[in-house]
């Protein structure tokens, strides 16, 4: 069998409310309950299972590659619901996508502080 990441946890203060958020922009089904968890599955078998946490949460960050048409459609999302993105991590260039290695891309962040992305192309794929 090929080694796989199979899933990570998201520490949250409010793991239904984040892990509801993320499914809705993108265009997952509804979080789904294990244990203290709750897990958004995406395509490929990764789920990201957030998790309650209190105090500080340091921030991770999470990458999706997505086709040209699910970027379309959580752009949308992201800009319908009013959220702040940037082209790049060190959120100097708001309100921008970015076209690296000949694909979009853009950032936003979750409720928790958690730099999320979304690409079309992967880094380094080159265009």
């Amino acid at each position: 069998m090929p080694i796989q990441l199979n899933h990570t946890i998201v520490k949250a203060r409010d793991p239904r409310a984040s892990a509801e958020l993320l499914a809705a922009l993108l265009g997952r089904g509804a979080p789904v309950a294990y244990g203290p968890f709750l897990g958004v599955e995406v395509d490929n078998g990764v789920t990201l299972d957030f998790m309650h946490v209190d105090g500080q949460i340091d921030w991770q960050h999470y990458a999706f590659l997505v086709s040209e048409g699910e970027f379309e459609e959580i752009f949308g999302r992201i800009r319908a619901r009013d959220i702040t993105y940037w082209a790049d991590p060190g959120h100097h260039r708001p309100g921008e996508i970015n076209h690296g290695d000949g694909g979009r891309g853009f950032y936003w962040n979750d409720p928790d502080g958690h730099s999320l992305e979304i690409l079309t192309r992967p880094y380094g794929s080159g265009a």
